[in-house]
């Protein structure tokens, strides 16, 4: 027994003795590899890289000067290079990157220059003779099916479906003269079909085009499909399942987007004067400056200042109805141009007797002021019967696709 313990004991030891060495051996350190990066056809690894934007009073002969290039130099490079890059494109706020040597003071090998997100120019410097290459990076486009219930406004519900502003504003052209888009309440539903852009298969670039949609309001769908009825139609328009027209004479209001502060009525307690009377028309308050558009195509029949009006313009559209927007804070037409439907004739502001910034809409109807949102105003010119049939085999498949997906997801027992 004492002697499986001595043997025993010398063992530990050992053991004890090999963990010390172990300790004190000096540790290999772990090099890290640099990642390799590759841009604008380069290897950045290669280069000294800077990032910048090009300023006021920048040109490329200026950039080529700080980086040490002598004016001679600078003539060379630009009479060389001006055939296949206009210099004067450059323009102020656009990203540009110097590629230099890593070694050489004021080296420069390469200047790009981006004038969008979609391409650049690479100036290669590093032979005798520079030469110019543009790239126009890769787009993708993908399809995807949106549909949500709001909450908030139109814009609000889409960015938490993960869609940028540029579809709000889609949809709202769409709809502008079936749906007052003040009044969409929570639970109001759409789904829309869209394609849109990606660079490089990863970075948003916009919508491409919008296939299908409909929208849920006041309990009824209202279903858009693009279609052109003429092969050289520049621009689709959009029509309902059955082939009508979105489009009607007149916008539903002057503004996208705003919110009705006060509406027509024969007696109103009047703000400013504080007394009651008439108010023969629509208040859609909104911020400063913005954009005031003609709700129809016609022409302008006055603009002006009174006191109570502030700056307005009126427009007459037929010989039925007229319109007038006052407030404004700049008028942006003159009397006798014609304008169409949407043209934005002036800015919101708070001229005439006003508590805050707002366009007050008046509308006429043969010679009467009316209430413009009880109005059933005429559409536009309707499809062609003979492209009718056409339509329909065009429109059928992709609301069955809106139908089904709409049911999955609101009626999920179906």
């Amino acid at each position: 027994m004492r002697y499986f313990l001595a043997i025993l004991t010398f063992l530990t030891l050992i053991a004890c003795n090999n963990k010390e060495q172990e300790k004190q051996k000096p540790q290999k350190a772990t090099v890290k590899k640099e990642p390799i990066v590759k841009e604008f056809g380069f290897t950045l690894n290669d280069f000294k890289v800077v990032r910048d934007t090009i300023q006021r009073g920048d040109t490329f002969g200026h950039i080529l000067g700080e980086e040490g290039f002598d004016a001679g130099q600078i003539h060379t490079i630009t009479q060389q290079i001006k055939d296949t890059f206009d210099l004067r494109d450059i323009r102020v706020g656009k990203p540009y990157t110097l590629l230099k040597d890593k070694k050489t003071p004021n080296g420069l090998k390469a200047f790009i220059y981006q004038p969008d997100n979609l391409s650049y120019y690479v100036i290669d410097l590093r032979d005798s003779i520079p030469h110019v290459k543009k790239t126009v990076k890769p787009i993708t486009v993908k399809r995807r099916i949106i549909t949500a219930e709001i909450e908030g406004s139109l814009a609000e519900t889409l960015n938490k479906a993960g869609a940028g502003p540029a579809l709000a504003h889609e949809l709202s052209e769409i709809y502008a003269w079936s749906i007052d888009f003040f009044k969409i309440q929570k639970g109001d539903k759409f789904a829309v079909a869209v394609n849109e852009r990606f660079i490089d298969d990863t970075i948003y670039a916009g919508i491409a085009n919008i296939e299908s949609s409909y929208f849920e309001y006041k309990g009824k769908k209202i279903y858009a499909f693009p279609f052109k009825q003429n092969e050289n139609d520049k621009k689709a328009s959009f029509y309902d399942e059955e082939g009508k027209v979105l489009k009607n004479m007149f916008l539903k209001a002057p503004l996208k987007f705003s919110h009705i502060t006060s509406r027509f009525s024969p007696k109103r307690f009047h703000p400013v004067q504080m007394r009651w009377k008439a108010h023969n028309g629509t208040d859609y308050a909104a911020p400063h400056g913005t954009p005031i558009m003609t709700t129809a195509s016609g022409v302008v029949e006055r603009t002006g200042y009174t006191s109570g009006n502030g700056n307005f313009v009126k427009v007459k559209h037929n010989r039925t109805y007229s319109t007038q927007y006052l407030h404004m804070s700049k008028i942006l037409v003159r009397q006798g141009q014609r304008v169409s439907q949407g043209d934005v004739i002036g800015r919101v502001g708070s001229t005439g007797l006003a508590t805050g910034p707002h366009v007050c809409y008046r509308f006429w109807k043969n010679g009467v002021q009316v209430d413009a949102l009880r109005q059933k105003l005429p559409n536009s010119e309707p499809m062609d019967a003979k492209h009718k049939p056409r339509f329909i085999a065009y429109m059928t498949p992709l609301k069955k696709e809106l139908d089904s997906i709409s049911n999955i997801k609101f009626n999920p027992k179906n």
